[in-house]
């Protein structure tokens, strides 16, 4: 029976890595800072169909699709995907109470956005979210308006690189000048004419997540410096694990593995003596990274 892999899912504060075997559900490995990994990718990567509501629904072609795109669906399935998307606006009825939050990455690196309450901070750690706040709660279009005020008036977007994310997150400030940088951006946020009057507002209490992602680990460890480009069939991943971000996770060497391309893979163990041959790509300096919005790099 063939178990794919999903990626990095959050549960609790800790990562977890997914794996899908179609007939047989969901399963979780845990893996710990500190630990080696060792994989290899057999066989084609496939489509993981759609994740709705706490279930999965196969894809119907069972497709296969390319080893670089960050995404493990064929276009059918994202199509079907995107239509319940709250980043979409296809789901404006969605009776759920959402919040808004701040999420900082770096110096300057501060983004907007939102979340089902239901999830907690799940949301924020998947971005790889450094520290961040809560603004608000309410109903979906209360919490979208909002998001959309603090973008227009204060410049915040709602989307960073990951290139950019991964290119500061070995050289940040401490965690009293992160913390000032969220509150003092919460001040200016909540001194705003316009917020909806069906959203209620929430005090800045910052959360820092660096414990959390491992970057205790990482003193005299060399700066990451590589992101797995691509993964490829035969081609294999080998590495100490010494903390993980969003969806990445960090090697002790400097390399990056950007686990939404594991996802739709079987993942195997490799042979003895096995050493990292998938293809690598540099991730620039802090200053040298691009501005554009959130994609694979």
């Amino acid at each position: 029976m063939t178990w794919w892999c999903t990626g990095i899912r959050w549960k609790g504060s800790a990562p977890v890595i997914g794996w899908y075997g179609q007939g047989r559900g969901e399963r979780v490995s845990a893996p710990a800072y500190g630990q080696r990994l060792a994989f290899v990718a057999r066989g084609e990567r496939h489509c993981l169909g759609v994740w709705r509501a706490g279930k999965r629904t196969p894809c119907p072609a069972s497709a296969a699709i390319p080893g670089r795109g960050g995404s493990a669906q064929c276009p059918e399935c994202a199509r079907l995907d995107r239509w319940f998307s709250v980043a979409a606006d296809t789901n404006a009825a969605d009776p759920r109470t959402y919040r808004v939050y701040l999420a900082w990455f770096g110096p300057g690196m501060v983004k907007v956005g939102i979340t089902a309450e239901e999830r907690g901070p799940a949301r924020l750690l998947e971005q790889g979210a450094v520290s961040w706040t809560w603004l608000g709660r309410g109903p979906l279009m209360a919490t979208r308006r909002t998001e959309e005020l603090l973008r227009a008036a204060l410049g915040v977007p709602d989307r960073i690189a990951y290139t950019r994310k991964r290119a500061v997150r070995a050289h940040l400030p401490g965690a009293p000048e992160r913390a000032r940088e969220v509150a003092e951006l919460h001040g200016r946020a909540a001194a705003l004419a316009g917020w909806p009057e069906s959203l209620e507002r929430m005090g800045c209490e910052v959360t820092d997540h660096a414990t959390v992602f491992g970057m205790d680990l990482w003193q005299g460890l060399p700066a990451p410096d590589r992101v797995v480009a691509e993964i490829a069939a035969d081609r294999a991943v080998v590495g100490r694990l010494v903390g993980a971000a969003g969806p990445d996770l960090h090697f002790e060497d400097g390399l990056v593995v950007d686990t939404r391309l594991l996802a739709g893979w079987e993942l195997a163990t490799p042979g003895e003596g096995a050493v990292t041959s998938v293809p690598v790509a540099q991730i620039p300096a802090a200053a040298a990274a691009p501005m554009e919005q959130d994609g694979l790099f």
